[in-house]
């Protein structure tokens, strides 16, 4: 389970990952030297397991019964949009102009003209959204170390950089803040995080039918795929000093 607020939002993709890494996670390997807190980790994942298990999944499946798929996928596109708006600022931070600049104009398309990001008309001008950027990438692209492998409560897989950077990242993209009233505020999170936990289904399945240790399985894909997006999917060798960022 990942953040439910978070831009990291890419615990789908962790899961997707982790079904393309699992074959290659080694127990004794450089990924498990990442995890000096494993007792606690485990202890964490499986907390974290029996909340899903008993909340979040049935709330996320009558989510999906209830509300039809133009429904959804007009929320997903409003939160989207929030992720979207962040990650404009943190490609500025990492002096990527370019890519910030397509970004800020696909969040302003969409905000304008997609009913404040309901719609994706911005997609249908070629304005395609780029990989989410969040303060933990940003710190990494300026040389901050990730730090050791951690689990948070509720909120999943993180190490210790992108942990310490959970908090503006939830705060910058917080869709209650959208709104005046507090039920309105309220309504909103709620639905980012039943959201977020809907858009596991596909994925979980066919990590389920995967004969492997889920935890191990997740950590991998989660430390593999966070080290290759703040080096832009061109990470350097783990044995190798990482070159600096131009």
């Amino acid at each position: 389970m990942r953040p439910p607020a978070a831009p990291r939002t890419a615990a789908a993709a962790i899961l997707a990952a982790a079904l393309l890494a699992g074959c290659a996670s080694v127990p004794d390997g450089p990924r498990a030297k990442s995890d000096p807190w494993e007792p606690f980790n485990r202890q964490m994942f499986e907390f974290n397991e029996a909340v899903d298990a008993a909340l979040l999944k049935p709330v996320a499946k009558a989510y999906e019964a209830v509300l039809p798929q133009p429904v959804r996928t007009g929320i997903s596109n409003f939160l989207g949009n929030l992720v979207d708006a962040w990650s404009t600022v943190n490609l500025f931070l990492q002096a990527k102009f370019q890519p910030g600049l397509e970004m800020l104009m696909r969040v302003n398309v969409n905000t304008v003209f997609g009913l404040a990001g309901i719609l994706d008309p911005a997609e249908e001008m070629g304005l395609e959204r780029r990989s989410v950027e969040d303060l933990g990438q940003t710190l990494g692209y300026w040389g901050v170390g990730s730090g050791p492998y951690l689990v948070l409560p509720l909120l999943g897989p993180s190490d210790l950089r992108d942990g310490a950077a959970l908090v503006v990242d939830v705060t910058a993209i917080e869709p209650g803040r959208v709104f005046r009233t507090i039920p309105a505020r309220n309504t909103a999170i709620a639905l980012k995080i039943v959201d977020e936990r809907a858009k596991l289904f596909g994925a979980e399945r066919v990590l389920e039918g995967i004969a492997l240790e889920k935890y191990t399985l997740i950590r991998d894909a989660y430390l593999s795929r966070r080290r290759s997006l703040v080096y832009d999917g061109e990470p350097p060798d783990e044995d190798e000093p990482p070159p600096p960022q131009q």
